[in-house]
């Protein structure tokens, strides 16, 4: 017999169909879905780890998609304790000494700060007379079982795919040597792929021990646009701190507190391209289940 819609206490938003698919198969089991008049949504039902679960995926990404689909979500499944948004971003590295050492792959885990709540809308706000930008409005921060969970969970998780060797298989390692962060002065040379931009101009980094992907804690920047220029990546580094960019949490945070949890897949820069999607949302999607797995049902 199929749960009722009032037992269903997490929610669990994914902007494309490429951050779904592994999010699904982290389920430990699959519920049928009992529709009601009112489900405008696509819905994906289960249990991860004890916790009843639902999971919608947005018709099309951007933060008005992700609004609708969150608020017919808490509509149509009351007993929501709290929400995750899984899926990609871009990182944003930060080579000072104390900065963010992104790679692709990584995840990046909202964190609020004494300034921001976790994700700051970098478009929010208004131009002053002296040509800045001025921010005019702070989003809300995640419930407080997700932070304190995930204060917990840096303590225990070493490697997200550790229990799920087979998984891994699917959802392969692109290599360290497909992991390319140009200069910021240095624009694609068209293609695909970067097979015809210059090497030379690749930042050279130092190498990490395993292929592990590390986890990072910090500001999330968010807006309505795709950011696609290393210049503006680095401004909003500068301004905010910001360790990554996305495209649908301003929609969620005030209307769906929620833990913001993304695996990076590029650098937001003018070199995007699709190779590192999969596995991206893979370690995103496995960081999920270990968050879970540290909170009781």
């Amino acid at each position: 017999m199929p749960l009722s819609h009032r037992n269903y206490t997490v929610g669990c938003i994914c902007p494309m169909g490429v951050e779904l698919a592994p999010v699904k198969a982290m389920l430990d089991q699959t519920h049928p879905v009992s529709p009601t008049q009112r489900d405008q949504n696509s819905y994906t039902l289960g249990e991860i780890c004890g916790h009843s679960i639902v999971i919608a995926v947005l018709p099309e990404i951007g933060t008005n998609a992700a609004a609708a689909v969150a608020t017919q979500l808490l509509n149509d499944f009351p007993s929501i304790r709290f929400g995750l948004l899984v899926g990609i971003g871009d990182g944003v590295p930060d080579e000072e000494e104390d900065g963010y050492d992104i790679r692709l792959g990584d995840v990046v885990v909202s964190k609020p700060t004494a300034s921001f709540g976790g994700v700051v809308q970098y478009d929010l706000g208004k131009y002053s007379t002296g040509g800045g930008f001025e921010r005019t409005g702070v989003l809300n921060k995640p419930p407080q079982i997700l932070r304190a969970s995930d204060r917990r969970f840096r303590n225990i998780c070493v490697t997200c795919f550790s229990s799920f060797p087979s998984w891994k298989r699917k959802y392969s390692y692109p290599g360290a040597e497909q992991d390319q962060l140009y200069q910021t002065d240095y624009s694609h040379r068209g293609g695909a792929d970067c097979q015809n931009c210059d090497r030379q101009r690749i930042v050279v980094r130092d190498g990490r021990r395993d292929t592990n992907p590390k986890f990072h804690y910090g500001t999330i920047g968010s807006a309505n646009t795709l950011v696609k220029d290393a210049g503006l990546r680095e401004e909003l580094r500068r301004a905010w701190k910001v360790a990554c960019v996305e495209m649908e949490a301003t929609g969620l945070m005030d209307w769906f507190p929620c833990l913001v949890i993304r695996g990076i897949c590029d650098y937001a820069d003018s070199h995007k391209n699709k190779k590192w999607q999969p596995y991206a949302a893979a370690t995103a999607a496995a960081y999920m289940k270990e968050l879970l797995s540290v909170i009781p049902p």
